[in-house]
């Protein structure tokens, strides 16, 4: 059983999704809260920080992109999108604008529960390192999860960092995405190897805004190297 302080934010506009999310993560260990629409959702990251998020994106009023969105803007939480929608572009989008992973919609409350396990254990799990990486523009420091380019901060989600991370520790190497998945998501990853290539898309956004260009190469049908030169 995870640690029981490990808090869950469940946000989704089904009773009958509330309920039996509740049911199964409280029988976990978790400390679970439920709302059901997003302006709540908004106001309970303020008042109490949760660990992950599973979000849903046909919410009410504000819907889920447009919460992930704003939660994005003041807290790097783990967010688990909830989608009954089936078309790839939907899920793109989601991931693009904030969200880490994603769940569709009808689940196994058991898989939810192996999901949120794996999350957790994933982000407590990883070993501390004192040594700072350094490139030329970029600096990567893994116990203050910071990193920063053209002297300037980088606005990353969770698994952006730790995208950016393992493809840094890993420099001059190609990384195939299955390597990428067991280094960023871990070996127990429920998803396609389509999301590695959605955030290194977005990795290589923002390093390419704040200078110009990006050290992560494409090695065609094998995977990505990151390039960046020592100082």
């Amino acid at each position: 059983m995870i640690d029981s302080a490990g808090v869950i934010l469940v946000v989704d506009d089904e009773a009958t999704i509330r309920r039996i999310a509740q049911a199964y993560l409280e029988q976990a260990g978790f400390r679970v809260v439920c709302v059901e629409n997003g302006l709540d959702a908004l106001h309970q990251v303020e008042v109490d920080p949760p660990d992950i998020i599973l979000l849903d994106l046909n919410l009410p009023g504000i819907d889920g992109m447009e919460v992930a969105a704003r939660i994005r803007e003041r807290s790097d939480v783990f967010i688990l999108m909830l989608t009954a929608r089936t078309e790839e572009s939907d899920r793109v989008a989601g991931l693009r604008i904030g969200a880490d992973d994603y769940l569709g919609k009808p689940f196994s409350p058991r898989e939810l529960v192996a999901r949120v396990e794996a999350i957790l254990r994933r982000r407590r799990g990883t070993p501390p390192r004192d040594n700072i990486l350094r490139f030329n523009q970029i600096t990567i420091d893994p116990d203050a999860r910071e990193a920063t380019a053209g002297g300037q901060p980088l606005e990353l989600s969770p698994t952006e960092f730790d995208l950016l991370l393992a493809l840094a520790r890993h420099a001059g190497r190609v990384l195939s995405r299955e390597q990428l998945i067991d280094l960023v998501w871990g070996s127990d990853f429920y998803g396609t190897d389509r999301v590695v290539d959605v955030y290194v898309g977005q990795v290589r956004r923002k390093l390419e805004a704040a200078t110009g260009t990006t050290p992560i190469a494409t090695v065609r049908g094998v995977g990505y190297r990151f390039v960046g030169e020592r100082p």
